[in-house]
């Protein structure tokens, strides 16, 4: 049995911040978990958020509208498996406010903006992609683990790393 912090520390997510009863509550995943962990390890394998989105190709809106996808995404696998995922929200949850949010919140206002029509912001946006892309690939290894299934994260190779 692992701790929350202790989970997000080996997955080098340690930006993200718990409440004291957070940092050492206990997790215990259950086939429930399993499977939500599952399904969004897959959809984040196939997705932008953990895939290169290289300078020549690609769309920022596309991209920032693949990285907010995670959202409702996450929620309909929490609806779907309802309250036995509670190991499973300890984690994601934390994640998609503390590690996704900030991205889609700072880009969703400068796209409307029209940032996405200057080349500055276009490669501002790819850079700070790039470093969110690292941490969501740490977090899809999580998910991997959770799953109990081998994590093919790593398969392609990322440019970069």
């Amino acid at each position: 049995m692992k701790n929350l912090k202790g989970l997000f520390r080996e997955f080098h997510l340690e930006k993200i911040r718990l409440s004291p009863s957070g940092v050492t509550m206990e997790l215990s995943f259950q086939p429930a978990d399993k499977d939500a962990a599952w399904e969004l390890y897959i959809e984040m394998l196939t997705k932008v958020v953990t895939q290169p989105l290289p300078s020549e190709a690609g769309d920022e809106k596309v991209a920032l509208d693949s990285v907010f996808s995670l959202f409702p995404t996450t929620r309909a696998i929490l609806r779907q498996h309802g309250r036995k995922t509670i190991e499973f929200s300890k984690v994601a949850i934390p994640v998609l406010n503390q590690v996704v949010r900030p991205f889609t919140a700072k880009w969703h206002k400068e796209s409307l903006a029209g940032a996405f029509k200057d080349t500055a912001k276009q490669e501002e946006f790819r850079e700070e992609l790039a470093i969110l892309q690292k941490d969501l690939r740490h977090y899809n290894r999580m998910l991997a683990e959770i799953a109990e299934v081998e994590d093919l994260t790593d398969l392609e190779q990322i440019e970069g790393e």
